[in-house]
């Protein structure tokens, strides 16, 4: 080979973002969060989405939570904000003060429940925000949230065996997952030994996009 073409440049296109961070104070907060879930839960007949099976709240400011939920909440913007500097910084560039709206819902699986594989055009990033796993023994496999390859042609037809096509994700207690809302995911049937409670959110900048 040309030793010539050591000095050739090369850059990695179109990179999907994805962040991942688990809240110190998961474990004072997990509790209350699950406590007002279930009791909710208990009350609403819930709606059908992207969930066959399971529960599915309604989609707002997880008033059912409390304040709880207002903390929660407030992980969420934080997360979005550190995100959103960072996807910047990558580029260089310096964000003009942003807007955002947000809505979140929780969700309740049984065993045999999952969610249909889905994306959220309408907003900016997509998130999860573990409750409960789901799982007594934290060494067990888990139910994982499944993300999927937005292009799929790439990791089909362009060296496949050094590309995934899908990543799964294990949750674990007060893990939040931010992921850009164009990115298609879904949730494998749950096999845990209880029910498996996480908080999905959209964070929309405005104004979209």
């Amino acid at each position: 080979m040309s030793r010539e073409l050591e000095q050739s440049r090369s850059a990695t296109l179109f990179g999907t973002p994805l962040f991942t961070h688990v809240w110190a104070n998961a474990a004072e907060l997990n509790p209350r969060l699950k406590h007002a879930i279930l009791e909710h839960a208990g009350r609403s007949s819930g709606e059908e989405r992207t969930n066959v099976g399971g529960w599915h709240s309604e989609a707002g400011g997880l008033e059912f939570c409390g304040d709880a939920g207002r903390r929660v909440i407030q992980h969420m913007q934080d997360l979005t904000e550190w995100a959103t500097h960072r996807l910047y910084d990558e580029f260089a560039k310096y964000p003009s003060p942003m807007r955002w709206t947000f809505n979140a819902w929780a969700n309740v699986s049984a065993p045999g429940d999952f969610n249909k594989m889905h994306m959220h055009p309408g907003a900016t990033w997509s998130g999860v925000y573990y409750v409960d796993p789901g799982e007594t023994h934290p060494s067990a496999d888990g139910t994982p949230l499944h993300l999927s390859d937005p292009n799929p042609v790439r990791t089909s037809s362009f060296f496949p065996e050094l590309f995934a096509s899908n990543v799964l994700i294990k949750p674990e207690p007060g893990l939040m997952v931010l992921f850009p809302s164009y990115v298609p995911h879904a949730v494998l049937p749950h096999r845990g030994d209880r029910p498996r409670i996480s908080i999905a959110f959209n964070m929309r900048r405005e104004p979209f996009p």
